[in-house]
């Protein structure tokens, strides 16, 4: 790559921006032309294809927009900056692109490829007092190494396909998520309204329910420890480990603050900044104030079968949110939750079912790791 020309992006593409045509005249809107926003530029998404809004040839053509060509490289510039995708038909957008329209010398997926890897230094770049945003001349001085023509294209079809492969395994994570849940319906129905007439009872009466805390910051040394402590960010998996921690306390932090060490095999249950999310603990743990612990359950339940009723509930738990700054549900409103309770036979045939689901969930997930690890190194490879 070091023998690769490095040049400016506006000496190989023309930077384009956009407007908003004004909301309050009706005959600039719902017309036929394809108008983006960044709000629409959505993780994954290559190519825009269609728009949420449309604005009319009047509107066009009062505000003096600019066509966006098919191919054009979509650019967010604002709100927030560094957001990618290529444009599937002609449209228009707002004021929060600073778009390109690739010249002769590049490929528009080469450059959408080095852009989207380069969204922390675009940040980097933005400027403004209220919120940062990336000038159209920022944009046309960053550099970028310019191979032939054709070695753009093979480097954009390499990225393409390795993507490609990134997004089937997340696919198959999807599907095999997708299959829990309709086995678990096709087994036990719907929990929450409890279709098929189990017998069922309050979560209190067949657990206790535990609340945690967060030690005091203003000691250093009680996050000294060796003790697991975790917040809701930890619960992105059905099983919590001791590497799993977001941070390791004393046992002085426990005796002076509010949060209580966790038997195994509980179950974590976050109430606010991420209401519903669950995990089962492999390990004695301690948990901040947004994460209730279940634990003692009761030998009539299955804990798998348990954490996946609960999941079950977390459409009804996000209605129930209440909260001025940050919403969450109550531990009561959790106590009182309903749990359906059919023979446990039943209910461990289907945590078998998980156990299997989940072991090829985690052959899936190394299977990602490692070909997100052999695209950042290629993106490293060509870009950096």
């Amino acid at each position: 790559m070091s023998k690769w020309e490095m040049v400016k992006l506006g000496d190989v593409a023309t930077v384009i921006s956009g407007t908003t045509p004004k909301t309050f005249i009706r005959e600039y809107w719902n017309g036929t032309n394809c108008w983006v926003t960044p709000a629409e530029l959505v993780d994954n998404l290559i190519l825009v294809k269609d728009t949420v809004r449309k604005i009319t040839d009047l509107a066009i053509k009062d505000t003096s927009l600019k066509p966006l060509p098919i191919g054009t490289v979509l650019l967010s510039s604002r709100a927030p900056i560094g957001k990618v995708a290529l444009t599937g038909c002609v449209m228009y957008c707002n004021q929060g692109f600073k778009n390109l329209i690739c010249g002769k010398r590049i490929y528009n997926k080469y450059l959408f490829w080095f852009l989207k890897g380069k969204t922390q230094y675009l940040n980097s770049l933005g400027r403004g007092a209220t919120f940062k945003e990336i000038s159209k001349t920022i944009v046309e001085m960053i550099e970028i190494p310019l191979p032939p023509l054709e070695i753009q294209k093979q480097i954009a079809n390499t990225l393409d396909k390795v993507q490609e492969i990134i997004d089937g395994h997340k696919k198959q994570l999807e599907d095999l998520d997708n299959l829990i849940k309709a086995t678990f319906y096709d087994m036990f129905g719907d929990p929450v309204t409890n279709d098929r007439d189990w017998r069922a009872s309050k979560l209190k009466n067949i657990s206790s329910l535990q609340s945690g805390g967060t030690p005091s910051r203003e000691i250093c040394e009680y996050f000294l420890g060796t003790i697991p402590w975790i917040t809701t960010v930890a619960l992105n998996k059905l099983f919590i480990s001791y590497e799993d921690a977001n941070e390791y306390i004393t046992e002085e932090a426990i005796k002076n603050s509010a949060t209580k060490l966790v038997p195994p095999n509980s179950i974590l249950f976050g109430t606010r900044v991420g209401v519903g999310k669950v995990a089962i603990n492999t390990i004695p743990i301690c948990t901040n104030q947004d994460i209730v612990a279940i634990i003692n359950i009761d030998e009539i339940l299955n804990i798998i079968f348990l954490i996946e009723t609960l999941k079950n509930f977390s459409g009804f738990f996000n209605t129930q949110k209440r909260g001025a700054t940050i919403k969450g549900i109550t531990s009561n409103m959790l106590r009182d939750t309903i749990i359906i309770l059919p023979p446990l036979h039943l209910q461990t045939q289907f945590a078998e079912i998980v156990t299997n689901i989940e072991a090829q969930k985690t052959i899936v997930k190394q299977s990602i790791t490692e070909s997100q690890n052999l695209f950042n190194s290629l993106m490293s490879k060509y870009f950096d």
